[in-house]
Parts: structure tokens; sequence; C-alpha cells
């Protein structure tokens, strides 16, 4: 049972999902979509990051045919995804970001279910339902109904009713969101193999640095327009040769003065982001020892910067940049 075994046979097999000079405009005259080019081919991932409110949702509403564009096209091969919404839903599968409507299903049903639904037999759907269980090991929640389980496995059932009978364009909204570390890489595993099995995967997150890891392409998404597009390589030329100087502050202590060599700098929360360059990293480490030893922070951490850098100064925020689990070297009291 491979990914093109969908109701809508063989239509955009092997194809691109194009999508050219998209544009949305709601009554009222704002703009979600303005002017979006985009192609992913099949065996791809393909980051879609942004800010809340870039135009995401609504660009992923026109894919999968909810939404009627304004003006411009998206195409699966010779398929007109906005002329055949018919054509839209067989060929695309959808993880959105609210929970699936599995109340009162158990995990296990829900998906042979939906394998059903999209064209497998009886044999494959409970075949490919217990791989993906599995492969997942959500078989402590298999027989489970919706409305008992928790956020995080209720994204992973939403996730293998998705990647059940993987449509020719597989639409991942935001798939790691609540789930546990573990499930997560395994969940990236699966990702991958949707990729490998010859689905082009639209995957649209706000976690930089799991995408970074994850995807082969990416465009970044502000205001409605894609500001940036390209490889994760490619996005971070403009902080190559930086690093990235995170310090935790005392909340009781006075914030310090910034050090000369601060290109660019943050604050969230507690946590002091600071860009330097390369050669600036021993008068960082130093003056971070002092912040420490002198009680007004209590650790630090140095390390290269990321594409989560490169996104920040793209979409104009400096603090867009979260601060997850990075290699940062890190200090503290001791040194």
């Amino acid at each position: 049972m491979g990914a093109g075994s969908i109701g809508a046979g063989s239509m955009g097999a092997g194809a691109n999902l194009s999508i050219w000079h998209l544009t949305k405009v709601y009554r009222g005259g704002v703009v979600a979509n303005d002017d979006i080019s985009l192609e992913v081919a099949p065996g791809e991932v393909f980051g879609l990051l942004g800010p809340n409110g870039a135009g995401k949702t609504t660009l992923v509403g026109q894919v999968i045919g909810l939404l009627a564009p304004t003006s411009g096209s998206i195409r699966l091969g010779e398929v007109d995804l906005v002329a055949d919404v018919g054509s839209a839903r067989a060929l695309c599968s959808y993880l959105p970001q609210s929970a699936p409507p599995i109340a009162s299903l158990k995990v296990r049903s829900a998906v042979e279910l939906i394998a059903r639904i999209r064209g497998a037999s009886r044999t494959a759907a409970r075949e490919r339902t217990e791989e993906l269980i599995a492969a997942v090991e959500l078989e402590p929640w298999a027989e489970r109904m919706g409305n008992s389980l928790s956020g995080g496995v209720l994204r992973l059932a939403g996730f293998l009713m998705a990647a059940v009978l993987p449509g020719r364009v597989v639409i991942l909204d935001e798939p790691t969101n609540d789930v546990d570390p573990l499930r997560r890489r395994l969940l990236w595993r699966e990702i991958r193999r949707l990729a490998d099995g010859g689905s082009s995967v639209l995957l649209v997150t706000h976690n930089v640095l799991e995408a970074e890891h994850a995807v082969d392409r990416l465009a970044v998404i502000d205001g409605g327009r894609v500001v940036a597009s390209g490889t994760p390589a490619a996005l971070k030329q403009d902080v190559r040769g930086s690093m990235r100087l995170v310090v935790s502050l005392d909340p009781l202590a006075e914030a310090p003065r910034l050090p000369g060599f601060a290109r660019e700098h943050a604050r969230v929360g507690r946590r002091l982001i600071v860009i330097l360059d390369e050669a600036d990293s021993p008068e960082a480490m130093a003056w971070a020892r002092a912040l420490v030893g002198a009680g007004s922070a209590e650790e630090y951490g140095i390390g290269a910067t990321t594409l989560e850098d490169s996104y920040a100064r793209l979409v104009g925020r400096p603090d867009a940049a979260e601060l997850g689990d990075g290699d940062e070297s890190a200090g503290s009291g001791g040194g």
C-alpha cells in the first residue's frame, strides 16, 4: 500500500505541487496572501515558517480546496486544484492544528476508518494502522477513546490519520505540538518516510530548531508574502560567522549594560540573547562569567547561530527565536 493508493487514482503521480502568484484578499480588503509562489517536489519535506497571522493557514486552506484564491493558481502536475476541488481533497492529506474529531472512537478504529475511506482494503488498512501505531509507540492508547486522550496523544492520532494512506501532498500543521520529546523524534522519522514514499510534504511549523533538521527547503512567510526561501544552509548565510550568547539573568538583579561586542540583542523573559562576531567569543564568555560571579546572572551558554536567528531577522523580530534545546556550551557559577 503506497502513497499513490488513493481515491483519485494516479492523478498527479510524480508531479510537483506548484503554487504561482497566489493572492487571497478577504472582504474589507485584508490581504492574507500576497503573490505567493512556491514549488514542492515529490519526496521533499518543505517547511512553511512564519509568525501568527502571516498567511500560512490561508495558504493551506487554498491548497486543500477549503478557500478559493482571489488570483493565482495551484496545480499538482496537470491537475488544477483550484478548479477541481474534489481532486484537491482526494490528492491531499491534511493534519490541522485542531484535535481530530474522534471523541467517540478508539484510536485504532479512527485510523483504520480513514484508510478505508481513502480506498484501502480492510486487510491493508489494518496492517498499515498497526505499522504506524508501532512506529510512534502509541500501543498503550490504541484502544482508548478519543475523549480520554491527552493533547499530545491526540496529536499523534491525528498524524496517523493523515499518514495512514497519504495523498500525493501531505500537509502537516504544527505536527509536534504537545508531543513528548521521545515520540517527537519518532514522528519526525515518520514524516521523512512519507517523503521517501513519494509524497510532497508541506510542513507548517513555528519550531524553527526542529525544522532546521527536518526540512529539505523552506519558505519564510511574513505579512502574506514570501520574504525568503531556500535550503536551511542558504538561509543561514547572513548569520554565518556569528555566535549566540544566551544569559539567564537573576530576576531580582538590575539588568546589565550591554557590552560593545553585542551586534544584536533581545530580551525574552529572564533570558538575554546577544548576537556577536565569532572573534569576540572569548570576551563574551568573560563578560558572562563576570555577570554570574556578581550575582546578576545564574548561567550562560554560547554557540553558533542557527536558522532561528536568520528567521528572527527576516520577520523583523529579534525576540522571535525560541530558546529550545540548542548546542550552546553552558557555564554557571563555577565557570
